[in-house]
């Protein structure tokens, strides 16, 4: 018996036994309990499968006690000897058995066994044979008799020493090869004869023409008759940097996956597909890609020759790509008839020879197509890049410096390069296309123009995210509330791409329709809360209406301002807290206590007020100004505060600097930035009376108007003012609670009527009928105002209308 030494990991994990009638496998487990039969074991033994399966191998065996395989050591991994064996007709079977364990995926151990099957007739080896296979060897063999001349050399000999065998039989190497190399070989085979040791050496000869010698592993073997004298030498050679080259061609396929689209840019990527293939399987290669780019995913019929592509990238083992008069950038045109133009039409990869008809004629006609003959190309490949039935270009390949031409091996290599390039270059260009849509939707969504209030003097600035993060859902917006307040807000919608856009014009038009009912901050955030969980329940369908939100997030800031008391109300969500400088210079973070992010529900939002000066900058964000790649929270808040401290002629200005300081590259998510300086409305433009609930009152509140008005020099607007606080008030005293108050406010070219109560019921406009002795006073108001409401406050409301003065 003979112990060969294998690696568990050395069959593969399932082996399917060859169904060879000239070959027994069998399958038996550590318990010795036979798993798999095959055709040639029931040949061998003449057991069916049925029958075999399941039984103990030591029914198998002819020697009582189990035979030899019952003394196989436990840790052995390969078994080899003759066993006899039981036939199923009682018979006894010698047989040479070779037994290998193996291991499962899933950890169980195995024993392959095999055996040759007799009786098949079988080619004897022949003198022939050892002929063909000393003469078709691959590697280098030689024989030299004892005066070191050569008798024999096969074909890789001759190959490498550029002389048939006749020439070179009965020379000695050094004057085959004249060179020191040779001599040193010389001298190493002498040794081999005199010692009887196989020697090593590096190279055994230099290549004629080639300027220095190749990287041989070469050994020297002496050769020996039936008494042990050594009659001649043995050469055999192998070309370490072939086997190097193979195994880094092998390698390829591996490779490409890993460095051929690392980004979602189309000119990148087909360069990398140029960075990979040279050296190791083309001298050079050019990829061009069609320009404007098939649009879709539709497969589409190739462009008819004349072909006229974009230059993408080259690369050459030559310096500056010298082949190639085309540079990147420029226009690769191909005429009808050229190899690349027949690759495109056919939609498949072809390999030529410098000699083929269509490269002649090719060089004919194109005098772009010099560099074939001038730079010795003999073997060239035109490749198709495409994806899906789409073409989107070509990549030639060409061999001048390696002297083995293009073999179909490196056709199917090249085509699967090609196609994992196609593949990312498709996938980047779907993403362009994607993020164009998206950006066009999200800047459809967002506010092209800030509206005009006196409140606020705004500036703002929107980034989106670089190209392979995809454009986000961060919005800003600036909405006029009543009595001249303004609110601002600022949200981001977890993800990019078009789901997030979508969303966050929905919560913008939701945050505009309840900013308009006057909702308080925390209750408006109640309300975004209970629409981003609505909004989940509806993407997951009708398994998912009763679940939690996961599907959809966000965070947001809302900031109430009035210019009147100067005072700030905000609620967030999720998002971080405004930045605030006041007018001494000092900068700070307003204490805003953090709600939970938008979709979780259940959790309460809290309110905070604030009295900010005239003149303060309050700044708010959105994550993506100090969430940057190269920058920690606290480096990015000092570089913020750092641009906010410095004084500016003007709120652009500021946006500039923030942007400046804190972005260093193309961030990785969107970034929505909204400066604000505050205003303030003086005494001088507002007026106030608290009246009592009398009937009598409303002639009182209709002169203190008239007065009011004269002294701001509105005498035109008079009559209709007069009107609405009439109505106003009237419905406050028959409808509402005391006590009550008539405000007037004058804001550069618009007029604000306000009357308050402590009651909370809200009136509603409704049209009277033609004997109706009220209900026409809401619907009087709202046609003489350019627009009214009802504000609600902690305790009480507030009716206001506002009229235009533009033409007063």
């Amino acid at each position: 018996m003979e112990r060969f030494p294998l690696s568990p990991g050395e069959l593969p994990e399932e082996t399917d036994p060859r169904e060879s009638a000239d070959t027994a496998t069998a399958t038996v487990d550590e318990q010795g309990i036979v798993l798999g039969w095959s055709e040639g074991a029931r040949r061998l033994l003449g057991y069916l499968a049925s029958e075999a399966i399941g039984l103990p191998v030591t029914r198998l065996l002819a020697d009582a006690g189990g035979g030899t395989a019952r003394r196989v050591p436990p840790e052995q991994e390969r078994w080899g000897g003759t066993v006899a064996l039981r036939h199923r007709d009682g018979r006894r079977v010698e047989a040479g058995l070779l037994a290998h364990r193996w291991t499962t995926a899933g950890g169980a151990a195995k024993w392959l066994v095999v055996a040759p099957v007799p009786g098949r007739p079988r080619m004897p080896w022949s003198e022939t044979m050892g002929e063909w296979a000393f003469s078709q060897s691959p590697c280098v063999l030689a024989v030299f008799d004892t005066d070191l001349r050569l008798m024999r050399a096969n074909a890789g000999m001759e190959r490498t020493l550029s002389l048939p065998e006749a020439v070179m039989r009965g020379l000695r190497l050094p004057d085959i090869a004249p060179d020191p190399v040779s001599d040193e070989t010389e001298r190493r085979m002498r040794l081999a004869l005199e010692t009887g040791e196989p020697q090593q050496v590096r190279a055994f000869a230099r290549r004629t023409g080639a300027g220095a010698a190749h990287d041989w592993a070469t050994t020297l073997a002496p050769l020996r008759d039936a008494d042990g004298r050594v009659r001649a030498v043995c050469l055999t050679a192998h070309d370490r940097a072939a086997q190097e080259g193979d195994r880094q061609q092998a390698a390829l396929p591996h490779e490409a996956d890993v460095r051929i689209g690392t980004t979602l840019n189309s000119a990148r990527t087909a360069q990398e597909l140029s960075d990979v293939v040279v050296p190791r399987l083309a001298d050079f290669v050019a990829v061009d890609l069609l320009d404007p780019p098939p649009r879709g995913d539709t497969p589409s019929p190739a462009p008819a020759p004349p072909v006229t592509l974009c230059r993408t990238a080259v690369r050459s083992v030559l310096e500056g790509s010298p082949e190639l008069p085309v540079g990147i950038g420029g226009a690769a045109v191909y005429p009808p008839l050229s190899p690349p133009a027949e690759c495109l039409a056919a939609g498949r990869g072809a390999v030529y020879g410098a000699d083929h008809p269509a490269v002649a004629q090719w060089v004919a006609q194109d005098p772009a197509a010099a560099w074939i003959r001038e730079y010795g190309t003999h073997s060239m490949m035109a490749v198709p890049l495409r994806v899906g039935g789409v073409t989107l270009g070509l990549a030639v390949f060409g061999r001048h410096q390696r002297p083995e031409p293009f073999d179909p091996e490196d056709l199917r290599l090249a085509e699967r390069l090609t196609t994992r390039a196609a593949v990312s270059i498709h996938n980047a260009r779907r993403h362009t296309r994607e993020r164009t849509n998206t950006m066009t939707l999200q800047r459809s969504l967002l506010p092209r123009t800030l509206p005009d209030q006196s409140a606020l003097e705004i500036a703002s600035r929107y980034l989106p995210a670089g190209t392979e993060s995809g454009v986000g859902g961060d919005w800003f917006d600036v909405i006029p509330l009543s009595g001249a307040r303004v609110a601002l807000v600022v949200g981001d919608v977890v993800g990019h791409g078009m789901r997030a856009a979508a969303t966050m014009g929905r919560l913008r038009t939701a945050v505009r329709t309840l900013a308009d009912v006057d909702l308080p901050p925390d209750e408006l955030l109640t309300h975004l809360d209970d629409l981003i969980i609505h909004l989940s329940a509806d993407e997951a369908g009708p398994e998912g209406a009763g679940e939690a939100a996961g599907g959809i997030g966000a965070t947001c800031l809302y900031v109430v301002y009035d210019p009147v008391s100067r005072r700030c109300t905000l609620a967030r969500a999720g998002h971080p807290p405004p930045a605030v400088v006041s007018p001494d210079g000092a900068v700070y973070l307003l204490d805003v206590p953090v709600g939970p992010p938008l979709g979780l529900g259940g959790l309460p939002f809290e309110t905070v007020e604030t009295e900010l000066p005239e003149g303060s900058i309050l700044t708010l964000y959105t994550d993506g100004l100090l969430q940057t790649r190269d920058q920690d929270l606290d480096d990015a808040l000092d570089r913020m505060f750092a641009a906010l401290a410095r004084p500016a002629s003007s709120l652009e200005t500021v946006c500039d600097r923030i942007l400046t300081g804190l972005v260093t590259c193309r961030p990785d998510d969107d970034i929505a930035l909204l400066v604000a300086r505050t205003r303030a409305l003086h005494g001088d433009r507002v007026a106030a009376w608290d009246l009592p609930p009398d009937p009598t009152v409303v002639a009182r509140a209709r002169r203190c108007t008239t007065d009011q008005l004269t002294a701001w020099g509105l005498d035109e607007a008079t009559f209709v003012t007069e009107l609405m606080v009439s109505e106003l008030v009237t419905n406050a005293i028959r409808y509402g609670r005391p006590p009550i108050q008539l405000r007037l406010i004058h804001e550069n070219t618009t007029l604000i009527c306000e009357v308050s109560d402590s009651s909370s019921t809200a009136p509603h406009m409704r049209r009277a009928r033609t004997y109706d002795e009220g209900g026409r006073g809401l619907l009087l108001v709202a046609q003489l105002s350019q627009r009214w409401g009802t504000r609600h406050a902690p305790v009480g409301k507030t009716i206001w209308a506002e009229q235009s003065l533009a033409g007063c």
